[in-house]
């Protein structure tokens, strides 16, 4: 099992950043709570709708407006466990996911892959999403895998199934998958039981976990909620990531973007901890600012790096383990 070496920890020597303080984070913890009460969130799925309801907030069925008192959101975040162990087919890449430890991951889904052998640029086949989880699989800078290529000679009402098999089968370290719906959620978990050795061995090490996005601003769809709802009543991991963009789907500011990011990564975890109480979340971001010229998400710029250090931050605030990506 793996434990990383700790970040953004203050000490005396070395170098940290720490962009917010915790009045600032107190401040964007309230204001957070504000739009979650106030202003709500979109919820697509009705069976979303039956447990927000049951657990305490103000349904609208016609506009499918949720608004979430802000002690059933605290409640959830006490709820949601501070320490996350991502299991791999191996044992020894389990990694331990607390506090302010630090791993690494690939991303995902590249669409175009340069051949090579032949140098082409050309769609990725399922055979190079084996060749790529292959790859994964030997770095050892890599902590765990996602799904790096999508197989586009598949049929794509079904290539996710594709993409789970060519992964789980050729790597021992830990996968996360973006499920595309709940229904594909829980054919991946009966690949993990398998390979696991059954249910009862894959209990204790569940080998996949799941990401899921919502639709910024504001906005739980259909196949996000069942994503997280499926993940919960399997108690695996739950990768809930926005991708706000601040000046496009978010607050041109910095400030505004984060409670905007926070307001969705929250609703989220609370229709998790209404599903199973003590579920595991990951408090994800892929969030960055729109190039205002160009109409398109920047990534690797300071802004970026910014927001990346400031969600990582507010993880911390709520003490749960945080994925940040596009840094």
């Amino acid at each position: 099992m793996k434990r990383n070496l700790h970040a953004g920890r203050l000490l005396g020597s070395g170098l940290s950043l720490n962009i917010l303080t915790e009045d600032e984070l107190e401040e964007i913890h309230l204001a957070t709570l504000e739009v979650l009460a106030e202003t709500g969130v979109f919820v697509e799925d009705d069976q979303a709708l039956d447990l927000f309801e049951q657990g305490g907030a103000q349904v609208d069925r016609t506009t499918r407006i949720v608004k979430i008192p802000p002690h059933v959101v605290e409640d959830a975040i006490r709820s949601t466990p501070s320490k996350v162990i991502l299991h791999g087919r191996d044992p020894r890449h389990d990694i331990v996911l607390e506090s302010t430890r630090v791993h690494f991951t690939n991303f995902s889904e590249g669409v175009m892959i340069n051949d090579p052998h032949t140098g082409e640029n050309r769609p990725p086949l399922k055979k190079d999403v084996i060749e790529s989880a292959r790859v994964i699989d030997y770095l050892d800078e890599i902590d765990f895998c996602e799904k790096a290529l999508g197989a586009h000679d598949m049929s794509q009402e079904t290539v996710a199934l594709h993409n789970a098999e060519a992964y789980l089968t050729n790597t021992t370290k830990h996968c996360a998958f973006g499920p595309v719906n709940g229904n594909f959620l829980n054919k991946i978990i009966a690949m993990g039981k398998a390979i696991a050795g059954g249910e009862e061995a894959f209990r204790k090490r569940r080998l996949v976990s799941f990401t899921t996005c919502p639709v910024s601003p504001l906005k739980l769809i259909s196949d996000c909620c069942e994503i997280i709802m499926e993940s919960a009543k399997n108690n695996v991991v739950c990768n809930i990531l926005s991708m706000a963009m601040a000046g496009g789907t978010a607050p041109v500011t910095l400030a505004g973007t984060l409670v905007n990011h926070n307001a969705e990564i929250l609703s989220g975890l609370t229709l998790a901890q209404l599903t199973r109480r003590g579920t595991p979340v990951i408090y994800g971001s892929s969030t960055t600012a729109m190039d205002l010229k160009l109409a398109a998400a920047t990534v690797g710029t300071p802004e970026c790096a910014l927001i990346s250090g400031a969600v990582a931050r507010l993880a911390r605030y709520y003490s749960l383990p945080s994925y940040v990506a596009g840094g």
